[in-house]
């Protein structure tokens, strides 16, 4: 079993930056990409990134494309998202989670979160003045 543990989340004010980290642990062999995706309140959860563990195409959302970025540190297992210039609709709940069938080839399947096997169990962005 595969486990993701997210951390980074916090309040900040518009326009300012967070990074979050997802690091795997248990069976880390197990997983060809980790996404990351997001849920806010009373909506659906909207896949936002991901990047594949071969060989590190990543994939954005438009709606964060230019302002967030994914990583990766194979050795480290762990996978990183940058966000910067973060606006009051990026609040979210904010969700890592791993693929486990094969690199996904285009952003459709990328941000699906139904494509995904394993979850983490969140941590909280707050944008707000």
């Amino acid at each position: 079993q595969l486990q993701l543990v997210e951390s980074g989340g916090g309040l900040v004010q518009p326009g300012e930056s967070l990074r979050l980290s997802c690091v795997a642990s248990g069976f880390t062999f197990d997983y060809y990409a980790i996404g990351w995706f997001r849920q806010a309140p009373g909506k659906d959860r909207e896949g936002i990134s991901c990047i594949n563990r071969s060989d590190g195409s990543t994939y954005y959302a438009d709606s964060v494309k230019g302002r967030f970025t994914i990583s990766s540190d194979n050795a480290k297992n762990t996978v990183y998202l940058q966000m910067n210039s973060l606006k009051p609709e990026d609040t979210a709940v904010y969700y890592c989670a791993a693929r486990r069938w094969g690199n996904p080839d285009n952003v459709a399947v990328a941000t699906n979160p139904y494509e995904y096997d394993y979850w983490g169990q969140g941590t909280q962005v707050t944008v707000s003045s």
